[in-house]
């Protein structure tokens, strides 16, 4: 069984910078697929930012140019460093994995855009 723990959300100023971690374990394979979505209060959830083993990586158009995510594969962990945070950025980030294991999701960190 797949576990991930998310951390590093919290309170932050418009324009300010946070990092999240998502740490896996109990995987026997490495994974396809690493990334973040989120989902804002009353919004469906949404994809953020997904990287492969391989490192290429896909964001939505909302974060382009202000979000990176990035995977130490030894280490089986994925990071999203968050830039010029705005306040529609608000949301419960969660962590996502895909490989020959299944399918599994972190329990979310929440990230708070606020003055």
């Amino acid at each position: 069984q797949v576990q991930l723990v998310e951390s590093g959300g919290g309170l932050v100023q418009p324009g300010g910078s946070l990092r999240l971690s998502c740490a896996a374990s109990g995987n026997r394979f490495g994974f396809h697929i690493m990334g973040w979505y989120r989902q804002a209060q009353g919004k469906q959830r949404e994809l953020v930012a997904t990287i492969t083993g391989g490192g290429y990586s896909n964001y939505a158009d909302s974060v382009k140019g202000r979000f990176t995510v990035s995977r130490d594969n030894a280490q089986n962990t994925v990071h999203l460093q968050m830039n010029s945070l705005k306040p529609e950025d608000t949301a419960v980030y969660y962590c996502r994995t895909v490989g020959p294991d299944g399918d599994y999701w972190g329990q979310g960190t929440q990230v708070t855009v606020s003055s």
